[in-house]
């Protein structure tokens, strides 16, 4: 089946991995081991999570603003775009700070999705959506990203699970991705042989 469309993460994948998850819990009063930062936000009283949602939107800032793209990001979002290949944004992080990097960089996105826009991954929903919004097929989607909730997200979905092994942690992940690359645009061969099948 060929390729129509490629869902990326943001943080780590399109962007150069960033974040301290570890001391943002430690700033929130949150264990090491607590999980992800959302979920354990969820679980907050309200003034906690208030402050919580503080804390997070300073790193977000933060993040956009000293963000430098990922090797290979430009030039692979410039093929597909010649290719005709839908591009769109999944990610964990504010819609709004996916559009202030695409801004920054000079990027283009199809499609943005979220957290606020429904529930997270490794939830379908945003594959689903996007894939609605494109008028494409699960199955003719690549999602590309650094971690396992990515890569849970695009099976859920019934989209094709591309793991970006730009980091230490990825070996953990691997299991359960279709495809590892060490390169974003690693994915146009990918494209390539899938649609040539």
């Amino acid at each position: 089946m060929s390729i129509k469309a490629v869902i990326f993460d943001l943080d780590g994948t399109i962007t150069q991995p960033y974040f301290d998850f570890d001391a943002i819990r430690q700033e929130m009063g949150l264990g090491k081991d607590s999980g992800p930062v959302l979920e354990s936000m969820e679980k907050m009283t309200a003034q906690q999570r208030l402050r919580a949602e503080e804390i997070l939107h300073f790193h977000e800032q933060k993040a956009v603003n000293q963000s430098s793209l990922n090797p290979g990001t430009r030039e692979t979002l410039s093929v597909l775009r010649a290719a005709d290949i839908h591009i769109g944004i999944l990610t964990r992080n504010k819609t709004t700070n996916a559009q202030a990097i695409a801004r920054k960089h000079n990027l283009k996105f199809d499609a943005v999705i979220g957290r606020e826009e429904g529930p997270v991954k490794p939830d379908a929903f945003g594959v689903l959506r996007i894939c609605e919004q494109f008028g494409v097929k699960p199955a003719e989607t690549l999602l590309v990203g650094d971690y396992l909730f990515d890569l849970l997200c695009a099976k859920a979905a019934g989209a094709v699970a591309v793991l970006l092994t730009n980091h230490n942690q990825a070996c953990e992940f691997t299991e359960h991705a279709d495809f590892c690359v060490e390169n974003i645009s690693r994915i146009l061969q990918i494209i390539e042989d899938e649609n040539n099948a």
